[in-house]
Parts: structure tokens; sequence; C-alpha cells
């Protein structure tokens, strides 16, 4: 049976929730016709998607509807068979991408942690800072500590993961992103390996990323966040985009019945 595709008109992202993007500006990242098999198994199925300046979408779906995987592709760790994606106006895709440039602008936040158990929080943050970016070490710990800041973590510089919860661990990795000032962010399921307790202040984070013009594109089931926070919310299956929209459309009118019943099961 085909699939039909509802995508109702798009709310720019600059009313009502405080979006930074201009009508008409160009998208910070933009995925078109995106395809990407595993075998005989189609996971992407010619996506298309653009996240504009200081927006906050969330992708919504069932496991195994291609969101992580595009996410992925997004930062390249996946290699998609076709389609593009553009980073500012730039391909970033095909041969002669480096990859190390592209992270640095891609931030991504996974749902394991991905901490060096034998570096303390600062020295985690600054790895990149020092390696990839060939910051010096004073200039290096400035930017990490004002990252650990923003994280609410600076008096945790000098612990270790193993003395840290797992949302403190969590909100590292995050620091560890945004130290590098990315274009936008990428995170794929944040919380979903967090006791219940721990959610919030990775949440909060998140909320002020976003007050602070951050671009985020985010993977989640959190969905009271999405309802509250996203300036637009995305659900997938079988790897294709069916039903996109504000917060407020698709989670009181949703005009798809697969977005219907996947909503209907997570309120249960």
């Amino acid at each position: 049976m085909s699939l039909t595709i509802t995508r109702p008109a798009v709310r720019n992202p600059g009313q009502d929730r405080g979006g930074a993007a201009a009508i008409g500006a160009r998208p910070t990242l933009e995925v078109v016709g995106l395809k990407k098999s595993f075998g005989t198994v189609e996971v992407l199925k010619s996506v298309s998607l653009q996240v504009a300046k200081s927006e906050m979408v969330f992708v919504l779906g069932r496991s195994g509807s291609g969101k992580s995987t595009m996410l992925r592709c997004c930062n390249r760790l996946e290699e998609p068979n076709s389609g593009d994606i553009l980073l500012e106006g730039e391909k970033i895709t095909g041969r002669g991408v480096n990859l190390d440039r592209l992270r640095r602008r891609i931030g991504m936040v996974f749902q394991s942690f991905n901490l060096y158990p034998h570096l303390d929080a600062r020295g985690n943050v600054t790895l990149a800072l020092r390696k990839v970016l060939k910051l010096s070490r004073d200039e290096a710990d400035a930017r990490a500590i004002t990252a650990l800041t923003r994280v609410g973590l600076a008096d945790k510089a000098a612990n270790y993961p193993s003395q840290l919860s797992g949302g403190q661990q969590q909100r590292v990795a995050i620091a560890r992103a945004i130290a590098l000032e990315p274009a936008v962010m990428l995170f794929d399921e944040p919380t979903s390996a967090l006791d219940p307790e721990l959610v919030g202040d990775v949440l909060g984070v998140m909320r002020e990323l976003k007050q602070d013009g951050m671009t985020m594109l985010v993977v989640s089931h959190e969905m009271a966040f999405a309802r509250e926070a996203a300036d637009r919310v995305v659900f997938m299956a079988d790897g294709e985009i069916v039903e996109e929209g504000p917060p407020e459309e698709l989670f009181g009118n949703p005009q798809h019945e697969r977005t219907r019943a996947f909503l209907a099961r997570y309120s249960q």
C-alpha cells in the first residue's frame, strides 16, 4: 500500500515562538531527496527537510522509521545512497568533503554519552578543541569552562565520567559539542538512556540553547517537551516524512491516520 504524504503549510519559525529566521531566508540545514539502504532494506525513501536558523525541529516516529539514520547521514556518520545535504547553502555530501571541518559545524549528541573515561569533564571538552581546532591549552580550557558553565557543570570540570550521573555525563557531551561553536546541533534520543529524574536537567539545557538561538534537529520521544519547545514537529514512518507542522497543529489536529495512531499510542 502506498503511503499518502500530508504536509501542512509550515509556519515560519520567526512567528509565535521566538525563532530568528526570516521569511525566505536560506535554511541552515537542508536535506533534499535523501535515500539510504542497508542491503535490500530501504531505510530512507527520498526524504526532504529544511531547518531554518535558530529553529528547533523535532522528529518523531517509531523505531525503524529512519529518523536516526537521517541524523547520522547529516553528520556523514552514514553515507546516503543518493540525495543532497546542504549546510548554510554548501553541499556536504559526496566526495571531497573535509569531515573534520564538517563535524565542527554540525555538532551531534547521541543516546550514549561517549565520554573518555580517563579524562575529566574539562578534558573531554578540550580534546577536540586542541586536536581539531589547534587551540592552545589555555584557550581550550577557557572555552571548555564557558561551555561547561552553559550546561551548569562548571563546578564538575575536574570530575571524571565515573563520578558523574548519567544526566551530568550527557550535559558534558552537550558542552563538548557546543564548545566547537557549530552551526547546527543534532540530538539523537539524548534522554532515552537516562533515569527519569535526570531527564529534566538535559531538557533544560536544550531549552536554554534554543533561547540562545541554536539551530537544532532533535530525534526524541519527549512529547511534552516537543509540544512546548519545538518550532516544528516532523513525523516519520517507513523511511518517509508523513506529516509535519507546528506542534499545536500536529499534536492537536494531526491530518494523517498514521500520525494519529502514533500519538494515541504514546499518550496511553
